[in-house]
């Protein structure tokens, strides 16, 4: 029988027939299940996830961690109520908990019925096993209400991504109050610790971690949008759990609005995750007929700790998440952005002077910022005029683009397409197109307003303008910002039971906009700003190439900054800016090289004033970037690993990155300050092949110190390292291993 043939009639058979088809080596069906066990099981990677219909119908949690044989017996005892206190539903680990039957933990769906009726209890209906998929439909006891939950894992990473569909398939109204892609247990244990991030404008990605106790973690984002105060990722540790070693689970939500993860250590002490929409204001209305889409929450394992992790998530999104072109994920280029040279102040002459300075460093893309369009002087006025200004560019784009694209780079615009100045003419002519509640004040930030993208004639017209934008010059690339978050979220033209229904209907627009955009310029990049890293996630992820991570390009600061986005997000996706000194947020003075090798961790941009390089400054720049673009491939879409971050046993970040087939690897390491003559660590290195020879050379093109051999073997790399020590304020050294 061909495999394939296998594994369709696997799926309508009980475990132990299943098991009688394979031989030892050979794996079960991605998705199944065991029908004499009412027993749903999906494997992939390293990853087992098992879930079971129980006596009472509920659907409950039994497994999520390492790959378990396919033969092993999944024990999942029936469960009841401890007391009077804590009856059944409060102690079943519920894949998908409904507000009712005494639950008092954090419900998964919470609705309310016309006639006041807020009780839900959810059971098992029917369910589909087909390939890496899994859907199981539950529904109420007796109400009209349907949820089908959809489980689908990643053959290669064993990530799996859950969501949900929410149908109303009764005559009247239903309203949603709360709803999550999906709720997961870890079993009973006392040492676990979440680790997450935290931050705000130019101080973003701040990792924290704490204990998982008695009580709740809710981490959220109430704005509009993803934030930049809790970042919709989350890894769980227990005690034992290193950087590259022991278990760590790892999520993170694919939704650009407004979201809340809790996390809760429950009677019984398991710890129950719940993500999805946040309910903060949240009030969705469900007509006959309709249903709402939850975000997706993906979820991940690795018992190779929290790199493991790390490195997991980061081929998932590579593989699975982001935009591909031709089938493969296409390198970041070298980027010039001309916002610190010229700000507003931009014209046809200077830019392409800029655009000649940034070419002979050996960029490969120049990036126009702001002050282009409309009556764009400053920050208060014109947004939403996206027409280019005339005084500025009397001949259009199309000189600027042509001289850009004669000096071999592509060519880069920012907008700002969410966003409208009460000073332009798009304001004047639509005022009620901005997001607001009728008859009263309206908050702005940084001189302007979000416009409500939940209504279609705004929909409509941001499409229009920028397809209009891009029919008509020949762009390469956007860089698409969003510079505030929302205050008074009001829809005052819809009707009053449905203005709430503005948190979904928003970010569904947006992501509406992106996807036809691209649809009509396949070859157009777009990266996600949100005066930083204020949205970035898994859902506007999958429809842009890479993110802005934080408008703090302080090198120091970013090493820090870098190391927080990489826990859940693949340096692939991560751009870093090589800027002016002293840098503006600290007024920290720092060498060349040194902004060099932080901005080189992930895709590289030059957002300094060239204007200001002296010939010097000019000739190290050409060489980096050239050093750059032999490790971009291994930067860009190896393996991290984080061998060191800055501490009293060792003050250097130090990451190393290899590439796929391990025939590469690029090794960073960087120091704020050094004391007192202090001899520091040899570097071990990981991830190298042990029996091949690696040749070894420093980005920089300087000599290597006497400590380290030219060539070795990984297995020296790794085991006896890289002995180099350094000495100074803001100093650091690249080292290139190259296999051969």
């Amino acid at each position: 029988m061909a495999k394939s043939s296998i594994r369709r009639a696997a799926l309508l058979l009980p475990l132990g027939a299943i098991a009688s088809l394979f031989s030892s080596t050979e794996a079960l069906a991605e998705a199944s299940y065991d029908a004499a066990n009412k027993m749903f099981r999906l494997d992939g990677g390293e990853v087992t996830y098992a879930f079971k219909i129980n006596a009472a119908g509920i659907l409950q949690s039994v497994y999520w961690g390492k790959r378990l044989p396919d033969r092993a017996p999944l024990a999942a005892p029936e469960l009841s109520g401890m007391s009077g206190f804590d009856v059944t539903a409060n102690v079943v680990p519920q894949e998908y908990a409904g507000q009712g039957g005494g639950l008092y933990s954090e419900p998964a769906l919470k609705v309310t019925w016309p006639d006041g009726n807020r009780d839900l209890v959810l059971y098992y209906r029917s369910h589909q096993v087909s390939g890496d998929e899994i859907r199981v439909t539950l529904s109420d006891l007796d109400r009209p209400l349907f949820v089908t939950l959809i489980y689908r894992i990643d053959r290669a990473t064993g990530v799996i991504a859950r969501s949900s569909v929410v149908e109303n398939r009764g005559a009247t109204d239903v309203r949603v109050d709360q709803a999550a892609g999906a709720g997961v247990t870890l079993p009973v244990a006392y040492d676990y610790r979440l680790h997450y991030s935290t931050g705000r404008w130019a101080a973003e990605w701040t990792l924290q971690d704490r204990p998982l106790r008695a009580g709740a973690t809710v981490l959220e984002s109430r704005r509009g949008s993803t934030g930049s105060q809790n970042n919709p990722w989350f890894q769980i540790t227990r005690a034992t759990t290193t950087e590259e070693s022991g278990p760590a689970w790892i999520g993170a939500l694919a939704w650009s609005g407004s979201w809340r993860m809790s996390f809760d250590q429950d009677v019984t002490g398991r710890i129950r995750i719940v993500g999805g929409f946040n309910p903060f204001d949240f009030a969705y209305r469900l007509r006959p007929g309709e249903t709402l889409d939850t975000p997706t929450f993906y979820i991940g394992y690795s018992d190779e700790g929290r790199g493991g992790a790390s490195r997991l998530f980061h081929r998932f999104e590579r593989e699975r998440i982001l935009p591909r072109r031709g089938g493969k994920l296409p390198l970041r280029p070298v980027l010039y952005n001309s916002w610190e040279a010229t700000e507003f102040k931009v014209n046809e002459a200077e830019q392409m002077a800029l655009a000649e300075k940034a070419a002979s460093l050996g960029v490969e893309r120049f990036v126009m910022d702001d002050g282009w369009f409309g009556a764009r002087n400053n920050d208060k006025a014109g947004l939403g005029d996206w027409q280019v200004n005339p005084t500025k560019f009397p001949n259009g784009l199309k000189p600027l683009i042509d001289k850009v694209k004669s000096l071999k780079m592509d060519f880069g615009l920012w907008v700002e397409p969410e966003m409208v100045n009460a000073d332009s003419d798009l304001f004047r002519a639509h005022p009620d197109w901005a997001m607001q509640f009728k008859g009263r004040p309206r908050t702005e930030g940084r001189n302007q307003l979000v416009l409500n993208l939940a209504r279609t004639d705004v929909r409509d017209h941001l499409l229009k303008v920028l397809d209009d934008l891009l029919t008509q010059n020949d762009i390469a690339f956007l860089k698409w910002d969003y510079n505030r978050n929302w205050s008074e979220p009001g829809w005052p033209d819809a009707e009053v039971g449905e203005q709430q229904n503005i948190y979904v209907a928003y970010v569904r627009n947006l992501y509406w906009i992106i996807d036809e955009l691209r649809k009509r310029h396949p070859n157009v990049e777009i990266e996600s700003c949100s005066g930083g890293g204020g949205r970035v996630d898994l859902g506007i992820m999958a429809r842009t190439d890479e993110m802005w991570p934080s408008d703090n390009t302080d090198p120091y600061d970013r090493l820090l900054i870098q190391d927080g986005y990489t826990q859940a997000y693949a340096p692939a996706t991560m751009m870093a800016w090589v800027t002016d000194s002293p840098n503006w947020v600290n007024g920290r003075q720092t060498t060349l090289p040194f902004r060099f090798l932080s901005a080189m961790q992930g895709g590289l941009g030059i957002g300094t004033n060239l204007n200001k390089w002296q010939a010097t400054d000019f000739a190290l720049g050409k060489y980096y970037v050239a050093s750059y673009k032999r490790i971009r491939e291994t930067v860009q879409q190896g393996q991290l690993y984080r061998l060191n971050r800055e501490s009293d046993a060792d003050p250097r970040w130090t990451n190393l990155y290899v590439a796929p087939d391990k025939s590469q690897a690029a090794l960073f390491t960087l120091v704020g300050s050094t004391h007192k003559l202090d001899v520091m660590p040899t570097i071990a290195l990981t991830g190298l092949d042990p029996d091949a020879y690696y040749r070894i050379e420093t980005m920089e093109g300087t000599p290597l110190p006497a400590t380290i051999p030219a060539r070795a073997t990984g297995a020296y790399w790794m085991n006896h390292g890289v002995d180099v020590t350094l000495r100074g304020d803001f100093v650091g050294v690249g080292f290139i291993l190259t296999r051969g």
